[in-house]
């Protein structure tokens, strides 16, 4: 059984905390997420990804997931809307780390298997 969980994710540095996705053995980031973990724009990042895809280094298939996220419809009170946003696994946060050369990303890497690692321990 494959248990969903929430996690935050705090930098060494204390400059940056994000909530962490942990499902299916991985961890799991936006592209605002990986942006802010590594100190650059969402479209350099949306970049790195789609040369990953590209270069065959990783199945988009395989490493993404569209995640539904429930948000206040912003036109029409009291009524909330569905937004699909898509997630990556670990396997391209690292790859995309490489490649804008982060420190963080090694950082991430640490920590994230410690976490899925726990996580799998206490299932």
């Amino acid at each position: 059984m494959n248990k969903t969980e929430l996690i935050l994710y705090k930098t060494q540095d204390s400059d940056i905390t994000i909530d962490v996705l942990v499902e299916n053995e991985s961890v799991w980031l936006t592209q605002s997420q990986m942006g802010m973990l590594f100190g650059r724009n969402r479209t350099v990042i949306n970049r790195h990804i789609n040369n990953v895809f590209e270069e065959g280094e990783l199945d988009e298939k395989v490493v993404c997931a569209n995640f539904a996220h429930t948000t206040q419809h912003g036109a029409i009170a009291d009524k909330t809307q569905d937004v699909s946003v898509k997630i990556y696994n670990l396997d391209v946060i690292i790859s995309v780390g490489y490649r804008v050369k982060s420190k963080r990303g090694t950082e991430f890497r640490i920590w994230a298997k410690l976490v899925v690692n726990l996580i799998n321990k206490n299932n």
